[in-house]
């Protein structure tokens, strides 16, 4: 099974440089520190100064069963990185590294849609498959049925 969660290396990709354990910042000089996408995915928070544990110690870790959950896992800890880092934007929009940050992330995500797609069939109904006959959205076993 391929390793989605840690095939991509986040300091050579996203141009951001690691502080220490699971902490990232991006190269400018007041940058926000930033989680990778799976890290701020399961602490709910892509930015370091503003996670608060509270009571949990560790986060949870997600284990995927599968290559597909595997697969979902990480679109999910992709688009959530977009969201956050587009909330960062709304405040700050003229901070060009994040822009780039949020083009790369979300590029990476459409492959990664796109690869889903390809292996397991359509995540969405704008899906160029689902313009078939007979009606194709429901010929496949739902991500949870696997």
């Amino acid at each position: 099974m391929n390793n989605y969660l840690n095939n991509y290396n986040f300091m050579e990709n996203y141009k951001i440089n690691k502080i220490g354990n699971d902490q990232y910042k991006m190269n400018m000089s007041n940058s926000p520190m930033l989680y990778d996408p799976y890290q701020g995915f399961i602490r709910g928070n892509m930015f370091q100064n503003l996670y608060d544990a509270y009571k949990i110690k560790e986060p949870y870790e997600i284990k995927p069963m599968n290559e597909q959950a595997e697969m979902l896992t990480y679109i999910d800890s992709l688009s959530f990185a977009c969201i956050d880092i587009n909330l960062y934007l709304d405040v700050f929009p003229n901070d060009k590294n994040a822009i780039e940050l949020f083009n790369q992330y979300r590029n990476q995500q459409n492959n990664l849609i796109m690869e889903y797609q390809n292996k397991f069939g359509p995540l969405f109904l704008n899906n160029d498959s689902l313009n078939t006959y007979p009606w194709a959205w429901n010929d496949r076993p739902w991500p949870w049925e696997s």
